[in-house]
């Protein structure tokens, strides 16, 4: 080039090489540009394809600029970071106020079909159980409500034998997430299960309590922690005890957190009551070892970043929309303020979308992008969750009095909510059934309050009384 300086400058004595000039023009150049081609910089600036394609990888080993596709040209393009940061700051911006906060009935009625109660979204078969207890992954609900109320509501034609399959081949497990800290034992009936995917197991785990066991359960624990997982056989073996004993030390430490078994048949035995356990050992003694081994509860996972993005991402799948209140029920969580990072790593990546999604619930929001879909034609379908839906307090649905004004439900297998088109109609607390809303058929609205979807299908068969054969 011919220039003319004026006034004339003298040249510093210290050399500038080629390269780093052209790292410098291409600095100042994307600092105020977008994102652009190297064959771009090359022209702008008068250098060839393969210089400035040299000068923005230097920049870029620097950390001044990023490639990658920003806009929907085909071709790789460079921007500048501080540029590129406030151009994604812009769009996040821009993408939360395109959302609309919708009531909170809309969203009740857009959570009964994501978590596949309302007609028509419900599931079946291995595949469709998998799937349900792969979104409800590690919630704590009371062991005698999941499969009567919890399964049963979510998969049609729901039998115990599924469950046992998925428990047996090693894709699901339960215990009690949250360790009992009291002195007193709770009820099996009553303990907080969660199940879980088998994958999820050192993530959902919780420390057990330094709490003192009784005698049986001190010599049932120590024979699971020298030999692993063991058969009922074994362990009265080790122990000496009777099986009623062996039982009680079982429920005691599953109320506390410490045992698991292979499948869910272990607990359903321990939920049984004790007659029917006592008949079952005398008519079918080697029919408990079918129930499986028993064994000590995975070690907690240490929650670093991977762990608390892990959780995040079951509690987006369990809820569809996630918020601070909405998970007032869980137990055992990371902080708000670790997960709300988390959510706005991930809105920043674009896998998750933010913004104010319910009306009048305070903080921010956070939803999967095909839940945000579902959630605007729950407003547009009326007869989504239509019919009256019964759902015991123990569900995970029961977020009466957390979104919805009014008292709390205990989280107790025996309390009913009914529901219809998102709104509480009718609930059944302490054996006492109060209607909120003026009906004109409340008494067939009562009995679909108070029956169980499964209690028939999980109610065991009557044997027919055998015929003796007549005398010769």
């Amino acid at each position: 080039w011919d220039l003319v300086l004026n006034p004339a400058l003298a040249p510093t004595e210290a050399a500038v090489s080629q390269q780093s000039a052209a790292q410098t023009l291409a600095r100042g150049y994307l600092e105020t540009r977008g994102p652009v081609t190297a064959a771009h910089i090359a022209q702008v600036m008068g250098l060839s394809l393969s210089s400035a394609e040299c000068a923005l990888a230097g920049l870029e080993g620097s950390g001044d600029v990023l490639r990658g596709k920003f806009t929907s040209q085909n071709s790789e393009q460079w921007c500048h970071r501080r540029l590129l940061a406030r151009m994604h700051r812009r769009t996040i911006a821009r993408r939360r106020e395109e959302v609309r906060p919708v009531p909170v009935v809309q969203y009740m009625r857009f959570l009964m079909a994501w978590q596949h109660v309302a007609a028509g979204y419900r599931v079946a078969g291995l595949a469709g159980l998998h799937s349900v207890i792969a979104q409800i992954d590690g919630f704590g609900a009371a062991a005698a409500a999941w499969e009567p109320d919890i399964l049963s509501l979510r998969v049609e034609g729901f039998e115990p034998a599924m469950l046992d399959t998925l428990c047996f081949t090693g894709r699901v497990g339960w215990c009690r997430r949250s360790a009992n800290k009291s002195t007193a034992v709770a009820p099996v009936r009553s303990t907080p299960i969660a199940l879980f995917l088998q994958e999820h197991a050192p993530l959902l785990a919780d420390a057990p309590a330094d709490v003192p066991l009784s005698r049986q359960a001190q010599r049932v624990l120590d024979v699971l922690t020298r030999h692993g997982a063991s058969f009922l056989g074994v362990i009265r073996a080790e122990t000496k005890l009777f099986p009623t004993q062996i039982e009680a030390a079982l429920a005691e430490l599953v109320s506390r957190g410490m045992v698991t078994s292979d499948g869910f048949a272990g607990l359903r035995m321990l939920l049984a009551p004790v007659d029917t356990r006592r008949r079952g050992h005398r008519r079918a003694p080697l029919g408990m070892q079918a129930l499986g081994r028993w064994s000590m509860v995975a070690t907690p996972q240490e929650a670093d970043d991977d762990t608390v993005e892990a959780i995040a991402r079951i509690l987006l799948r369990r809820y569809g929309i996630v918020c601070r209140r909405i998970l007032a029920r869980e137990t055992d969580l990371p902080p708000w303020r670790a997960l709300v990072r988390t959510y706005w790593r991930l809105e920043a990546r674009g896998e998750i979308r933010g913004g104010r999604f319910l009306a009048g619930v305070p903080g921010e929001h956070f939803g999967l992008p095909e839940a945000v879909g579902l959630l605007r034609s729950a407003g547009r379908n009326k007869e989504m969750a239509a019919e009256p839906i019964a759902i015991s307090a123990a569900d995970p649905l029961n977020l009466e009095g957390i979104l919805t004004p009014g008292p709390r439900i205990p989280a107790l297998a025996s309390n009913r909510i009914l529901f219809r088109q998102g709104v509480v109609v009718a609930t059944a607390v302490a054996g006492e059934t109060t209607f909120h809303t003026s009906q004109t058929d409340t008494a067939a609205l009562k009995k679909v309050l108070l029956t169980q979807p499964g209690a028939a299908a999980l109610r065991p068969r009557a044997r027919r009384p055998h015929k003796a054969a007549p005398l010769a």
